[in-house]
């Protein structure tokens, strides 16, 4: 909200900027789920019950194979997305709107860093399986690694900043409606 001097946000009182992260959490924890489900259904071999024969069966495992990888490679870009839009603009913002947040959004700015590691492990470890089929254990422990470290963050950051937004909003001179 523009204070009317130029300045930058005043503080908004809007609940729903507080609840859009926690939408936007809620999306990605929901995506994780899916990543974990695809990674499960190309383990169990799942296939069209109208095909059959070997390698059919071989193909329809490829296309879950690939399934898997650009479902995993999708969530990649979306939590680096995610997580780059806080660091550039919106930690900066609250920051500048709420100094006492400091301590937090480094924190958090820290946990982007390890969870896009994490990231970089999963793809790592994507790119093995493609190499070896049948060997789930890479990547199994790659996407159990990646809740280990994204679902605590999400928790945090929701604690810590929902009421920070509702009152700053995500941006400078934004407009509330």
């Amino acid at each position: 909200m523009n204070d009317g001097q130029g300045g930058g946000a005043g503080p908004s009182s809007s609940p729903a900027l507080g609840d859009r992260l926690v939408e936007v959490n809620h999306h990605l924890r929901m995506e994780l789920e899916t990543v974990r489900t695809v990674l499960e259904q190309v383990r169990q071999g799942v296939e069209d019950a109208s095909l059959a024969g070997d390698a059919i069966n071989d193909l329809i495992l490829r296309e879950n194979d690939w399934r898997l990888g650009a479902c995993c490679a999708t969530y990649a870009r979306v939590v680096s997305a995610h997580h780059g839009l806080e660091d550039d603009s919106v930690f900066p913002h609250l920051l500048h709107a709420e100094p006492g947040l400091s301590d937090v959004l480094d924190r958090l700015t820290d946990e982007h860093h390890v969870i896009h590691g994490v990231l970089q492990l999963l793809d790592e470890r994507l790119v093995e399986f493609i190499a070896a089929p049948g060997d789930f254990s890479g990547v199994q422990d790659a996407i159990n690694l990646l809740g280990d470290t994204l679902l605590p963050h999400l928790e945090y950051e929701e604690e810590q900043l929902v009421e920070p937004l509702s009152r700053w909003g995500f941006y400078p001179d934004q407009v509330m409606g």
